[in-house]
């Protein structure tokens, strides 16, 4: 068996967003799927963590879980042997950013959920085409099912967030940096630009894709994912 993989959805996701890639990746390697729900700051969730996760793994997150990648990254850098940002943002919130997680934290302790969960996930931020209103769906059933207090939780730990430019300079693994083309939340700029950041990256777009490309091109995302996992650990 190969190296264990650990996935980290993103914010209000849970393991159905990366139902293809666990599907396909189990055949040959242990798949787990991290909680993003224990932690009011990155630092603590990432720590939440730490102890429930294999001696060495290949480490994968998108969007919210990218970030708590990058925060692991920089926490266990010797026990992390490859690792993939997809969908995500190394940078701090800026004042005026985090500011407008405010209104989605009101509305969710308001008791509207639904309206919040449509908010911070819109149709402009997943490509164009017929699966979108399917994937804005399945977005809007895996945020119900973890609730308005891990909405508040996750918020709170993004507002607070630090920026990762630094761990991710220091990277020493295989690392993918993956993009859906038509991401309107974190654009393909921000992913060539992580590249850039970090040693020996291998950028991905992948084409027909949004911010989660896990669902809106699964195939295409399991293909990136494996060639990322079948590149030396050795980096010359």
């Amino acid at each position: 068996m190969q190296e264990p993989i650990v996935l980290l959805p993103g914010m209000m996701c849970d393991a159905r967003l990366f139902a293809h890639q666990v599907a396909d990746l189990s055949k040959d390697h242990l798949v787990t799927v991290a909680p993003m729900t224990q932690g009011e700051r990155i630092s603590e969730i990432a720590s939440s963590l730490i102890p429930h996760l294999p001696p060495k793994f290949a480490l994968a997150g998108l969007s919210m879980g990218g970030i708590v990648a990058m925060e692991l990254l920089r926490k266990i850098p010797d026990r992390i042997t490859r690792i993939a940002f997809m969908d995500t943002n190394p940078l701090a919130e800026t004042p005026a950013s985090a500011a407008s997680y405010e209104p989605l934290i009101v509305g969710a302790r308001a008791g509207r959920l639904d309206e919040v969960l449509a908010e911070f996930m819109r149709p402009e931020y997943l490509a164009p085409g017929p699966q979108r209103n399917e994937v804005l769906t399945q977005v809007l059933d895996m945020g119900r099912s973890l609730g308005a207090e891990t909405l508040v939780r996750q918020a709170r730990a993004l507002q607070r967030r630090p920026d990762q430019q630094g761990a991710l300079r220091r990277c020493k693994c295989p690392a993918l940096v993956l993009c859906g083309e038509h991401d309107g939340l974190t654009p393909v700029k921000r992913h060539s630009f992580m590249a850039e950041l970090i040693p020996y990256a291998e950028l991905e777009i992948i084409a027909d894709a949004g911010h989660l490309p896990t669902l809106e091109q699964p195939e295409a995302t399991t293909l990136a994912l494996r060639k990322w996992l079948e590149q030396p650990l050795i980096l010359r």
